[in-house]
């Protein structure tokens, strides 16, 4: 038997510091579910105060440390410094990413490798530190976050690079499900269609939603609350039997 899902439960969360980004809902929505919440951004300072934001809204225990997701030392410092402040790490969930618009025969190296390092090796590094924590104490949740444009070839607002990095980190998770599997890690994929932050460049009109809702079958696009509750099933104990999986979460954009 595996060791029990312990109720003082702490959720690691990635670019989660965005005012409007699907994290930063995602932070509030676990933390109103009773987890307690670590946020590592780029800005440290904007991590912190949504840590305490969320505390305070929600009478959990949370903070927040800076890092560039793609630095692999800065990671594992950042996991450790939130490790030492918070309960027990039990979940992990990978949102720091970018966007790319550029078109595939305009895409120069530094374009290429700055989403990579941030959608993909990004995902690993956080990743990889988490998961020594969930082997050593044997229970853990991982969630990456794909995109529809990785099962369509873009389609959407991002186009190759994203869509390349974005594909990577769903073959990534399924070898981290059958790697950790027997160590009662379960590893999952969200991969949502358009939603309604700032990631799609800029804020949306109702005309530019409209349009982008049009593709799938229901009438709408999705808002950051959709995804957190997908997020929030993966990582909960009744998903213990749930892994290498991807879940879209795109109003029925691509079905499989």
């Amino acid at each position: 038997m595996s060791p029990a899902f312990p109720e003082q439960r702490t959720v690691l969360l990635t670019g989660a510091a965005s005012p409007r980004g699907i994290g930063r809902a995602t932070a509030h929505h676990l933390a109103a579910a009773g987890w307690h919440v670590g946020i590592i951004d780029l800005d440290a300072e904007q991590a912190a105060a949504t840590a305490a934001e969320v505390a305070e809204q929600h009478g959990v225990q949370a903070a927040g440390a800076g890092a560039d997701v793609a630095d692999r030392e800065a990671v594992r410092a950042a996991v450790d410094q939130l490790e030492q402040q918070l309960p027990q790490l039990v979940a992990v969930v990978a949102f720091a990413g970018v966007s790319s618009p550029v078109p595939y025969l305009e895409v120069d190296a530094a374009e290429w490798h700055r989403v990579q390092s941030i959608n993909l090796t990004g995902t690993h590094w956080v990743v990889q530190r988490a998961a020594e924590s969930f082997v050593a104490s044997g229970v853990g949740r991982i969630v990456g976050i794909s995109s529809v444009s990785a099962q369509r070839g873009g389609g959407t607002y991002s186009k190759t690079p994203y869509s390349a990095a974005k594909a990577g980190v769903v073959g990534l998770i399924r070898s981290i499900a059958r790697e950790l599997g027997p160590h009662g890690v379960t590893a999952n994929a969200v991969s949502p269609g358009p939603v309604d932050t700032d990631i799609m460049g800029g804020t949306l009109t109702e005309e530019r939603k409209a349009a982008m809702a049009a593709d799938g079958v229901l009438p709408r696009i999705a808002t950051p609350r959709d995804v957190a509750a997908a997020v929030a099933y993966l990582i909960s104990e009744d998903a213990g039997f749930v892994t290498g999986q991807t879940l879209n979460v795109d109003g029925g954009l691509y079905m499989h």
